[in-house]
């Protein structure tokens, strides 16, 4: 948690909207963002519809689960336009920060 709040923090006071989006029913997200002290909203994806939308699904997970939501990092322009991608096969590896920053660095030049 610690990477993804040290590289999340980096785009804090810029032009930037961050959320967070789990399966997770909205209490336990509530819960979840205040131990870890989170300072971007969570949503909650529980029917699983934006992480199909975005391709972001295991088929299986750990052997038996069915559908869990894949790591990913996605900046939308402000027309609603994917422009970087990055779903994650492991799920303990962390987005690369450094090319979503390049990428809003030229959104924000533009």
């Amino acid at each position: 948690m610690l990477a993804y709040q040290a590289g999340i923090a980096k785009f804090e006071g810029s032009d930037t909207q961050v959320f967070g989006i789990s399966e997770d029913f909205t209490p336990s997200q509530k819960e979840f963002a205040e131990k870890n002290k989170l300072t971007f909203p969570l949503l909650s994806d529980f029917n699983k519809e934006a992480s199909a939308a975005y391709g972001s699904l295991y088929e299986v997970f750990g052997g038996w689960m069915k559908g869990v939501s894949k790591r990913s990092a996605f900046v939308i322009d402000k027309e609603g336009v994917v422009q970087y991608a990055e779903v994650l096969e492991n799920a303990s590896d962390v987005p690369d920060f450094e090319a979503i920053e390049k990428v809003l660095g030229r959104l924000n030049k533009a």
